[in-house]
């Protein structure tokens, strides 16, 4: 059951190499991937999988209490991936993230990365179980026996 929409993978590149601070957004599941790229002699870059912000000010907000030492990002910038987790790394764009954070002379954080990425996989398949079970999801039309 994978989705069959188009990314363009050119402009998810180009956010992953030049953005401060990235959302994904996945159709499979309901939380987010954050990469904070921001870094400091004391402080790496920040990859974790995070619940969905019901606004920007309350994503703003999670940001502040997991960074308190950077300012807030001026932007964020989000990536929808219309496809399930492990396309990730099929597209290549789960390699592009841990280049980026290589080049930020944190390695034991890309190590950590692959905590992160099977986290993400086994989120999304609790969530296409409960969405095939019916946990969590109501009914659209009700069958009439």
């Amino acid at each position: 059951m994978d989705i069959d929409s188009p990314i363009d993978l050119r402009a998810v590149f180009e956010v992953i190499d030049s953005a401060e601070v990235i959302t994904f957004r996945f159709v499979t599941m309901p939380h987010r991937l954050l990469f904070d790229t921001r870094h400091n002699e004391m402080e790496g870059p920040l990859l974790r999988l995070v619940p969905r912000a019901a606004s920007p000010e309350e994503r703003l907000k999670t940001i502040k209490q997991m960074r308190p030492r950077f300012r807030l990002p001026e932007k964020i910038s989000s990536v929808w991936w219309p496809k399930h987790v492990h396309s990730l790394a099929d597209f290549g764009a789960w390699d592009r993230i841990l280049r980026r954070i290589g080049s930020s002379g944190y390695p034991q954080i890309a190590d950590r990365a692959a905590d992160v990425f099977r986290e993400m996989e086994f989120k999304e398949r609790v969530e296409v179980y409960n969405a095939i079970t019916g946990a969590g999801y109501h009914d659209l039309w009700v069958r009439a026996c």
